[in-house]
């Protein structure tokens, strides 16, 4: 079915699976699916309203996005049709963003080198329980953004992208922003965390191990799922939350965003509002790798070759607040808390119910941001790889 709008279509349709396992298989071999989509909806708490640090991320990553959007289209001969995948386009403008960075750079190398520009499909994917409805209230927005009013062709895929996602040989181009970080699920036989949600410093090494084992077989599968999907000579550039390489695997400096939500759940047991065994029993389903990491197991599983491989300062866009005031720091805090809950809200209430609040949660994590908000030895860093098919 096709709608015209402002010389954008949009089309749905229901994806027909290639691996021939069921939306209950699927669920059941990865339990995080149904649970780790933003906050939907463009109201205070949305991730609409407070992915500031991803529109960054996004600014920061242009140059190796339209270096590798120009070489992808040379190298191809400047294919008559162009299939761009988003991965992981959660809700709001930000996949409009990017998808409007990269159609324009097309159409503006077309007319460089004298081309017809081509055709071009943008496909926006995410887990089937992201806010699709209010990502498409943005296309006059991407609309507006675009240099050339050719007719792009837009559409929403669900499904998770640790599996097949699109046909053999389709995919020229493929762009992801913090998204691969997130785990399929949990790793298996994680000792009591003793209320961390993540690795801490006083973890055990089995426990780094286990999230280094699954972050290694889910990443593996994606490659390889892409590796089915995309031309030769395509091109992916993937950002995600990674680290810095320091010899203890297990260091998370005192300020990282998931020790912060692990101090702020501890605040509730302390306080009552919440059980310790509730707590313990609540992990995050994601890893922070450090840049050899992912260059390993890109090596190791064979099928793309790495073409730049940047890091870059993580943080909320806040570095260059002025913490001198009380006042500034408590804004900080409340700012880096409403992002923080824009991405892990669904996760939290799937998990806690009503067994706590969430709104009190984030005013605990907002304090102990502005507790931290001069810290500056940070481990996290934001990783970017452009990769292209063999």
């Amino acid at each position: 079915m096709y709608a015209i709008f402002n010389y954008v279509f949009v089309y749905a349709c229901d994806r027909c699976r290639c691996d021939s396992k069921s939306e209950h298989e699927e669920s059941s071999q990865y339990p995080f699916v149904s649970i780790l989509s933003m906050r939907g909806g463009d109201g205070h708490n949305s991730y609409s309203t407070n992915s500031l640090l991803q529109r960054r991320v996004l600014s920061m990553t242009k140059p190796i996005l339209v270096k590798n959007t120009k070489d992808m289209m040379t190298n191809l001969n400047f294919p008559k049709c162009v299939k761009l995948a988003d991965l992981g386009c959660s809700s709001g403008q930000n996949t409009f963003l990017v998808m409007s960075e990269i159609v324009n750079t097309i159409n503006v190398l077309c007319q460089e080198w004298n081309q017809n520009p081509p055709e071009i499909d943008c496909c926006l994917n995410d887990l089937p329980n992201n806010d699709f409805n209010t990502t498409f209230k943005f296309l006059t927005f991407f609309n507006d953004k675009l240099t050339n009013k050719k007719p792009c062709f837009v559409s929403g895929v669900p499904g998770s992208f640790y599996s097949r996602l699109f046909p053999r040989n389709s995919l020229h181009f493929l762009h992801s922003n913090y998204s691969l970080h997130y785990l399929s699920k949990v790793p298996n036989r994680l000792e009591k965390n003793r209320m961390s949600v993540y690795i801490t410093g006083s973890s055990p090494p089995s426990e780094h191990k286990a999230y280094l084992n699954q972050f290694q077989t889910d990443f593996n599968k994606f490659l390889r799922m892409r590796s089915e999907e995309m031309v030769s000579n395509g091109r992916m550039v993937l950002t995600l939350i990674g680290r810095k390489t320091l010899d203890d695997s297990l260091y998370r400096d005192c300020c990282h965003w998931l020790t912060l939500l692990s101090d702020s759940l501890c605040d509730l047991v302390f306080e009552g509002l919440v059980s310790a065994s509730k707590v313990s029993s609540f992990n995050v389903p994601f890893y922070d790798p450090n840049g050899e990491e992912v260059k390993g197991i890109i090596r190791n599983e064979g099928s793309f070759m790495v073409n730049d491989l940047e890091t870059h300062l993580f943080d909320l866009g806040l570095s260059n607040e002025d913490y001198g005031l009380q006042s500034d720091r408590a804004k900080t805090g409340v700012k880096e808390a409403n992002c923080i809950r824009a991405v892990t809200e669904t996760m939290l209430v799937a998990h806690f119910g009503d067994a706590i609040s969430i709104d009190t949660l984030f005013e605990k994590y907002a304090h102990h941001v502005s507790k931290h908000a001069s810290c500056k030895n940070k481990t996290s860093v934001s990783l970017v790889v452009s990769l292209i098919r063999k």
